[in-house]
């Protein structure tokens, strides 16, 4: 079975695989801390608990830290499972199509590599993660750039670190746009203000397209909060990084000396 993880800044996001049948997965806070061993551990028990034996890995990390623990993790309690880190030299099949490709994050890559998979191109992936970032993906496959934007969860906690009156709430639709309180103008802000940048910037991205895309894809763990209202969202995959990272697997097969 194919171990798929994705080590993001504030989660980490695992999935098997047998085939394209997305079996198990699990999402665990990410920790620049943790030691290789205390990965391998938390890693091992999750896979105990539901029986699962591994036969391959494919990883990515936009946290370097994380991705020297992953190394030596991998190396200390799976050295006989063939495994691919998505990095430059690992065969994707995407084409770069920016100033500096080496800025460019291997979660960014193999979201295009599955977009494009899944829904043929031009097409938007919208991951709603710490930050919020849309990676365009050209009809050819190409990763054309895209933009940033604070994601969600830091937004409101930057809001409620600094506005002495404002506090954290919970992330959740209000009953009305217009707040009868502080609670609900801080979640009419969150709800109906993320949902409105998405579409505006999905819309002046779609006309840089020539017009028309065949998918806008929302993904990430903070994705459901708000997809609802995206009127230029027509798809939810929460496992698109991991489906890429199965593609990207599948395109570096182990090789016997």
């Amino acid at each position: 079975m194919l171990l798929c993880i994705d080590i993001g800044n504030t989660n980490t996001v695992l999935a098997t695989f047998e085939g394209e049948k997305l079996v198990h997965s699990w999402r665990v806070k990410t920790d620049a801390r943790s030691t290789a061993d205390e990965l391998g551990l938390m890693f091992r028990g999750l896979l105990a608990s539901d029986d699962v034996a591994v036969t391959g890995i494919a990883a990515c990390s936009t946290v370097p830290a994380v991705l020297r623990t992953l190394r030596a993790m991998l190396a200390r309690y799976y050295p006989h499972v063939h495994h691919v880190i998505v990095e430059p030299g690992v065969r994707t099949g995407v084409q770069l199509a920016i100033d500096n490709p080496k800025e460019v994050g291997s979660d960014r890559v193999v979201n295009t590599l599955a977009a494009h998979t899944l829904f043929g191109g031009p097409s938007i992936v919208v991951d709603f993660g710490t930050t919020t970032n849309f990676d365009v993906i050209s009809a050819r496959g190409e990763f054309l750039g895209g933009a940033f934007a604070p994601g969600i969860e830091i937004s409101f906690d930057a809001l409620a670190d600094r506005a002495a009156q404002l506090r954290k709430v919970e992330a959740v639709k209000p009953r009305s746009v217009i707040g009868k309180n502080t609670v609900e103008c801080l979640q009419s802000g969150m709800y109906f203000g993320f949902a409105g940048q998405v579409d505006r910037i999905v819309e002046r991205m779609t006309e840089e397209l020539g017009g028309e895309v065949k998918a806008v894809i929302a993904t990430g763990g903070l994705a459901p909060i708000v997809i609802g209202e995206c009127r230029t969202v027509t798809h939810h995959e929460p496992m698109i990084t991991l489906i890429g990272l199965r593609l990207v697997y599948e395109k570096n097969p182990q090789t016997h000396g």
